[in-house]
């Protein structure tokens, strides 16, 4: 079959099946095509790694520093304090996130619960908000004139638990989705074997399940907290007096013009992401297969009093969930919480506050299909290239590493990154700092590795033969690329570009630093008009945000059901 197929490809592309002259230009290409991904690679997240920790040794006229930053860093008791205060917020809501992620997720993979579908759905609609929104919703909720400000007697929203319980919604989604996975990938083998040799449902846990699971509770737990201790977001709308890193690392920057100090501040931030990596890698390796071969997949059986146990588990966190979400939309259309509840549309008149009116929301639909456009065809290409490409093999690994390092790197991190590189004087590339490609540039780069990840997961659902069949008959790779690989690998390329949409429309840490006036994004302008006392239109903005992001998100997956209806015929023959 692969044979017949590439007998096509040969006769479509003009080739011959008989082993005539060499493609050189192939092989050429085959070669340059990977180190140009690596240059663009280097280009976009490693200069500006290399220029953030440079400017964090050098003085404002360019001269050598050694390691005064750090010390004026320790010596200063504000940052010192942020520092502790950023590692006890990330500590806390990784002890509490986690196993309410793991419970949420158990419920879902271990028993036969109804409306599991829409559990799933419920637990991911935050990934479709910005991280500002639940610390708006706690606002209105707890704040000063909040609502239920009764509930918490004296206390305040703005601080240490407002911090908390905003991060809490925001980092759910990504905590349940990876314990979702790891649960889902067990072998029922191990649980009947148990549970014949006597053990009750407590012991099948703790020796069964939480083993199995282990590397999903690690991978998940420095997610989290890593995600928590670069968050800008939540602390700056609830943070109060309560300083952290990341809103430090904003201060430094904008509001003292301290670039020195505010690279130090950025290398703190580096250094727990790059640790929690280098942890993941090496469990990795360490990780052995949940799933063999012979392995029987887990299907749970119905039990009634379990199952309402979970459904009414899962029903208390897609409560809170949807409260915190539902709470800011509600306040959008409401004249004047909580006073006035008579609906409005006033506060979605951006032209009349700061922010940088209805520009600023359609600047950012621009970034998003920008970067979903680019973004996909630059991931796909380069998992090609280090997947497929066999003239590519000397420098496949090098692209892989590359691939690899944005993971490691926060979106903080490297909007200060790109700070220091692209907008230095003898940059000649400076005139594109506080522009849209420049915007693009930052937004695939921080979202690259997962990206990548996707693709180069469906490029090695192909056999390897497609190409080594192609090979033989001299067809050139493009034309196999074209007629093979992208038709199979459509719903991927969707989903990718699904996810750079989305995290174009929410994402704020990259981009905080590198938008103007003229360019504002409608993100950045949650954060502004909530300086600036708007709460409602900063509600109003969020609104548009979860709601752009819900219907594109919507059309990809009809788009992504249409092609996969067309293309995926071969697969019933």
């Amino acid at each position: 079959m692969l044979t017949a197929i590439a007998r096509r490809l040969a006769l479509l592309s003009g080739g011959s099946a008989n082993p005539g002259k060499r493609f050189d230009f192939e092989a050429l290409l085959g070669r340059a095509l990977p180190l140009l991904w690596v240059a663009a690679l280097l280009f976009a997240v490693g200069l500006p790694l290399a220029a953030m920790l440079g400017r964090a040794f050098l003085t404002s006229d360019g001269g050598w520093a050694g390691f005064a930053h750090f010390v004026e860093v320790a010596d200063s008791p504000g940052l010192v304090r942020a520092a502790v205060n950023s590692f006890s917020v990330a500590l806390t809501a990784t002890l509490l996130v986690v196993p309410l992620a793991f419970g949420f997720a158990f419920a879902l993979t271990r028993t036969a619960v109804w409306g599991r579908g829409v559990f799933r759905q419920v637990a991911l609609t935050p990934l479709l908000a910005p991280s500002l929104m639940p610390a708006i919703s706690l606002v209105y909720l707890f704040g000063n004139q909040g609502l239920l400000k009764s509930w918490i007697g004296d206390g305040s929203v703005y601080g240490f638990w407002g911090i908390v319980a905003g991060e809490l919604f925001y980092t759910f989604p990504h905590a349940f989705l990876i314990l979702a996975t790891a649960l889902s990938c067990s072998d029922a083998r191990l649980a009947e074997a148990a549970r014949v040799l006597g053990a009750g449902p407590i012991r099948r846990f703790l020796t069964v399940t939480l083993p199995s699971a282990r590397y999903g509770l690690v991978s998940a737990a420095l997610v989290v907290f890593t995600l928590v201790i670069t968050d800008f977001g939540v602390p700056k709308v609830v943070g109060g007096d309560f300083n952290v890193l990341a809103v430090e690392a904003f201060k430094q920057v904008i509001g003292q013009l301290n670039f020195e100090r505010g690279a130090v501040v950025g290398l703190m931030l580096l250094a727990p992401a790059l640790l929690s990596f280098g942890i993941e890698r090496r469990m990795a390796r360490r990780q052995a297969a949940a799933m063999t071969a012979r392995a029987v997949p887990f299907v749970p059986q119905r039990m009634l009093a379990t199952d309402l146990a979970a459904l009414g588990g899962l029903s208390l966190v897609s409560v809170v969930l949807l409260s915190l979400l539902g709470v800011g939309v509600a306040a959008s259309f409401i004249t004047y919480w909580p006073y006035d509840l008579s609906l409005t549309l006033s506060h979605y008149d951006f032209d009349s506050v700061d922010g940088g009116g209805w520009a600023s929301y359609f600047n950012s639909l621009a970034l998003g299909v920008a970067s979903a456009g680019f973004g996909t065809l630059l991931v796909f290409f380069g998992a090609y290239w280090a997947e497929k490409l066999k003239s590519a093999a000397g420098v496949a690994p090098l692209l892989r590493l590359f691939a690899l390092l944005p993971m490691a790197v926060p979106g903080l991190v490297l909007g200060l990154g790109y700070v220091f590189f692209f907008n230095h004087p003898a940059n000649p590339l400076n005139f594109l700092y506080g522009g849209m490609a420049l915007m693009v540039v930052c937004t695939v780069a921080h979202f690259y590795t997962t990206a990548h990840l996707t693709a180069t997961t469906a490029l090695k659902q192909l056999d390897a033969e497609f190409e080594a069949v192609a090979s033989s008959l001299k067809v050139p790779f493009w034309v196999t690329l074209r007629r093979v690989t992208l038709p199979v690998c459509a719903p991927a390329l969707i989903d990718i570009a699904r996810f750079f949409f989305v995290s174009a429309m929410t994402t704020v840490s990259a981009l905080i630093f590198l938008y103007s006036p003229e360019k504002s994004l409608a993100a950045v302008a949650i954060i502004t008009m909530d300086d600036a006392g708007d709460t409602a239109a900063a509600a109003a903005m969020a609104t548009l945000i979860v709601a752009t992001s819900a219907v594109v998100s919507l059309a990809f997956t009809g788009l992504e059901m249409l092609i996969a209806r067309r293309s995926g015929r071969w697969k019933g023959r």
